[in-house]
């Protein structure tokens, strides 16, 4: 492999659309209410990114120092405990990607003041708590929650408040349902390694739920996602086009049974589908907003 390839490799692109999303949602929102700052989503969109990346590498390199990630590990190969990059390279790129980010954030800051502060710097710090640091938050069954804050809930917020300079009800609304797709990516992963997971002394969500408890997890996560547009719209909060992330449910339906079904390995397909899944529900709630524009 290049050195391009390893570092794309780690930086596990395959989970990207968890971040993409929700700056799609909140972009999708300022669009409808005609304040969408194209320059502000951008950057919103480049800082997500780049924080998501500087997550994965932090992962990456601290799962390998507690020791979680073997030679067993079920998922995609990472790239310190593969040996192909060394942990002081994985830490420096880590650290470089957050600088980037903070780059990328100083705009959304003279934009939007002190709250772009305090997500991007929380944001950050979260990142390496995550598995780094003298508490392990995803070690502790806390992943789930982190997730649905800053994928869901900062991500949405932030990204439509940087373009509008101002909050309203239905943000926080739609924050939600990105915050439960994007949690229910993590609860895939969780679920398949559980076993290795509680064998190395991490103990998440899923090994604390099993592996049935687990898999109702993700199966209510993406049942609330979608069933929170209709009850939006029966309260005259969205117009009908809102609707439109419905079209994705069979492919939603599609995932909960293979999240049922299978074990292991065979789970990294519901782990990519559901990143797709969240990404492809903003993009589609964007579609219907336009196409109910267009007609009213």
């Amino acid at each position: 492999m290049s050195r391009w390839q390893i570092w794309w490799l780690a930086a596990r692109p395959r989970t990207l659309p968890a971040s993409i999303a929700g700056v799609l949602m909140g972009t999708a929102l300022a669009w409808w209410e005609g304040q969408w700052h194209p320059l502000a989503a951008f950057f919103a969109l480049l800082g997500a990114v780049l924080l998501q990346i500087g997550s994965n590498l932090a992962n990456d390199v601290y799962d390998f120092e507690r020791g979680t990630d073997t030679s067993e590990r079920l998922g995609p190969p990472r790239v310190t405990q593969s040996g192909l990059l060394t942990p002081t390279q994985v830490k420096r790129g880590m650290w470089m990607t957050f600088l980037l980010a903070a780059l990328a954030g100083v705009y959304l800051i003279s934009r939007a003041g002190w709250p772009i502060v305090l997500i991007g710097v929380t944001a950050i710090l979260a990142a390496i708590g995550y598995t780094g640091g003298p508490f392990p938050f995803g070690y502790y069954g806390l992943g789930d929650l982190f997730v649905f804050l800053y994928f869901g809930l900062a991500s949405v917020v932030g990204s439509y408040y940087v373009q509008t300079l101002h909050l309203s009800p239905l943000v926080w609304w739609m924050a939600l349902p990105i915050g439960a797709l994007t949690t229910a990516i993590l609860v895939v992963n969780n679920l398949r390694d559980r076993a290795q997971d509680q064998a190395s002394g991490k103990y998440t969500l899923a090994v604390y739920l099993g592996e049935t408890g687990t898999r109702w997890e993700y199966t209510l996560l993406l049942a609330f996602a979608f069933g929170l547009l209709p009850f939006l719209v029966w309260k005259g909060k969205l117009p009908w086009g809102a609707l439109f992330p419905w079209l994705a449910f069979p492919q939603a339906l599609r995932w909960i049974r293979l999240v049922w079904q299978e074990h292991g390995r065979a789970l990294n397909k519901a782990l990519a589908g559901s990143g797709q899944l969240a990404l492809l529900y903003s993009l589609l709630f964007w579609i219907g907003l336009g196409i109910g524009k267009v007609l009213q």
